[in-house]
């Protein structure tokens, strides 16, 4: 690795062996144009393909690159963190392996940090995307913004820049499950946001399914704000204030119409509503509840198993 990088590019890899060859062949030459020191620090979070074999290439050949070799699969996020830890860089971008966000694009968020911004986002122009994966976006970043108060455009794209500040206070956090751009924005003082282009998957296939999706907006709401249980309690009061009222409106009917039996179909739907009310509320709260339990058991958030091309 060259000493004292100015710029430091962390990329996760999983399952990417048909764009990594691609993706360095247009990340160098722009790394280069800026003529400053860089370093780019590859993760391999635990791929089952040809991507480790190509990083470790890449490795020997360039003192500029270096690759983390996990023991297995540990998340994007903490492929990221892991490669923060590593990282020297005043600046330091994240960039998606897919090809999805140029690597061309890179400059923007560098000219924007050099105007003294410490956490510069982007925000995906013309998405290429399938309609499920932007339906979900919108979804994730609507549902984000209401619960967590931050004004962020898009939270889905981690083609991001963050400031030497930034970066150290986020590696001194060590929460096991974590969402870095919402992370990196309760640490931010003077964040932007920059408009990127976005293009097509062309090699291999998107690691978020329904599942992770949904697994991620948990993670955002319940990892950066308590507004579920605060909006669950709310419902539970207004609840009870109907209850009350429904109650001394049925012994009123009581006694001006005498005892019936209409309405029991009625009763029923409106008790199931509230049943499947009351059991998603108990999900939030176990939610919650499974934060801590992974928190107070202190495992390893991710094992490295090797590193190649780190010269200290």
């Amino acid at each position: 690795m060259t000493d004292k990088p100015y710029i430091t590019i962390v990329i996760p890899v999983y399952n990417e062996e048909g764009n990594l060859h691609s993706l360095f062949d247009r990340l160098y030459p722009v790394m280069e144009k800026i003529a400053k020191p860089f370093e780019i620090i590859f993760t391999d979070d635990g791929s089952r393909d040809r991507s480790l074999a190509i990083l470790k290439e890449l490795a020997g050949k360039y003192p500029e690159v270096g690759v983390i070799e996990f023991n297995g699969n540990f998340g994007q996020h903490m492929a990221i963190l892991a490669a923060f830890e590593k990282s020297s860089g005043e600046i330091v971008i994240t960039l998606d392996a897919d090809l999805q966000n140029p690597p061309e694009e890179i400059p923007k968020l560098v000219a924007k940090m050099e105007q003294g911004h410490d956490v510069v986002g982007s925000i995906r122009m013309k998405r290429r995307d399938t309609l499920f994966r932007r339906t979900a976006s919108r979804l994730v970043n609507m549902v984000t913004r209401k619960m967590t108060g931050m004004q962020m455009s898009d939270y889905g794209c981690m083609l991001r820049a963050y400031n030497r500040n930034v970066i150290d206070n986020i590696n001194r956090c060590r929460e096991m499950t974590t969402f870095i751009p919402a992370l990196a924005q309760t640490f931010a003082y003077n964040p932007c946001e920059v408009e990127v282009e976005h293009s097509e998957r062309t090699e291999g296939e998107s690691k978020y399914s329904l599942y992770r999706l949904v697994r991620l907006n948990f993670d955002l709401m319940t990892g950066f704000s308590v507004v579920p249980l605060q909006m669950f309690a709310f419902f539970g009061i207004i609840t009870a204030l109907f209850s009350l009222a429904f109650a001394v409106f049925l012994l009123i009917r009581r006694f001006i119409v005498g005892a019936e039996v209409e309405g029991v179909f009625t009763l029923f739907a409106i008790l199931f509503f509230f049943i499947g009310i009351t059991i998603f509320g108990i999900g939030i709260v176990g939610e919650y509840v499974g934060r801590v339990y992974q928190e107070v058991r202190k495992r390893p958030r991710y094992v490295i198993r090797r590193t190649h091309g780190f010269h200290e």
